[in-house]
C-alpha cells in the first residue's frame, strides 16, 4: 500500500466528528482505497491515535473483538446503540 492512501485513510478518519459515525465502505471511498479491508488493516496497524470507534461495519456493528469497548466509547458521544447495533441512518456521517 502506498503512504500517500494511507495518509488520507488517516485524515478521513480524524475527519469524523464526534457523535457520528461511518462505515468501512464509507472511509474506504472518500479516500480512495480499493476495498473497506484495508481500512480495518490500517485501522489495526496504525489506529491506536484516531477516533477507531467511530469506524463500523456497513450494518452498523463493531467488529466483535471490540464490541464493548467500541460501543462504550459511542455511549460517550451520544451514539447510541440498539442492542449491539448503531443506526446508521440516525449517525451515519455525511461529509
Amino acid at each position: 500500500m502506498d503512504e500517500e492512501l494511507h495518509e488520507r485513510v488517516r485524515e478521513v478518519i480524524a475527519s469524523i466528528p464526534a457523535g457520528r459515525v461511518a462505515s468501512y465502505g464509507d472511509v474506504a471511498a472518500l479516500a480512495g482505497a480499493s476495498t473497506p479491508r484495508l481500512i480495518g488493516r490500517i485501522l489495526g496497524e496504525d489506529g491506536h491515535d484516531l477516533p477507531w470507534h467511530r469506524v463500523l461495519r456497513s450494518d452498523g456493528t463493531p467488529a466483535p473483538h471490540l464490541v464493548h469497548r467500541q460501543l462504550e466509547l459511542l455511549r460517550a458521544e451520544g451514539v447510541l446503540a440498539d442492542g449491539q447495533r448503531v443506526s446508521m441512518r440516525e449517525y451515519r456521517w455525511r461529509p
